[in-house]
């Protein structure tokens, strides 16, 4: 049983390479900051949950950490998972740690490493189907119709947390907070795999990721 766990920072692509896995290696991808986005429009959380996204801040650990052991205790998790923003502090890197090795889980950490321009230009343009999740780019991946989803026709949107000043303070809360759990997992024994996400298409760094991991 594999755990993958996908870094990097806003707008490097986890949430797409993610969703590419999920066919390769066949297991599920888990977003939390999906996971909390429709906790929030259940009114299941605080209000300061959502005004802390919405701001770029991060939410509580114990929270989170809750969140994410409840979803992996679910019967399609059984033989594995894609952990998609989460670790994102170095007491949920902990958290997950002692929670794998319980378990005798296998950590592999994929760093998506991506140019600071690049990440400005696809959280700035990034639009999403309200409907199927489809992911759109303005500049780089725009749909075949004006801000409509090629797939089913739905409007797209931006997220609330796409605002120049909420990008700005999750890049900041990146290098703060987060970055140092790619440190941390550097001294583990988990697997690590740093994988370009500039240059190539999305489907070409997926193809690169799987056979990585098959490999292994």
């Amino acid at each position: 049983m594999k755990a993958i766990v996908l870094f990097g920072s806003p707008g490097s692509g986890k949430g797409t390479q993610a969703k590419l896995l999920t066919g390769c290696l066949g297991v599920p991808h888990i977003s939390t900051g999906d996971m909390l986005r429709e906790r929030v429009l259940q009114g299941a959380e605080l209000a300061q949950t959502a005004t802390a996204m919405q701001s770029g801040l991060l939410v509580s650990d114990e929270l989170v950490n809750g969140i994410v052991e409840e979803r992996l205790a679910r019967p399609d998790a059984a033989e594995g998972f894609i952990l998609d923003g989460y670790p994102r502090t170095l007491p949920q890197a902990r958290h997950l740690r002692a929670w794998s090795e319980d378990r005798g889980v296998r950590e592999v950490v994929i760093h998506l490493v991506v140019d600071y321009n690049i990440v400005i230009a696809r959280l700035t343009g990034r639009r999403q189907c309200p409907r199927c999740g489809t992911l759109y780019n303005l500049v780089l991946k725009p749909p075949q119709r004006d801000n409509l989803c090629d797939l089913d026709g739905q409007t797209l949107t931006a997220r609330n947390d796409d605002n120049e000043q909420a990008i700005e303070e999750r890049l900041d809360t990146y290098e703060r907070e987060t970055s140092p759990v790619l440190e941390y997992y550097r001294t583990t024994p988990a697997a690590m795999l740093d994988v370009d996400g500039s240059q190539e298409p999305p489907e070409r760094v997926s193809e690169q990721i799987c056979l990585s991991l098959k490999n292994r």
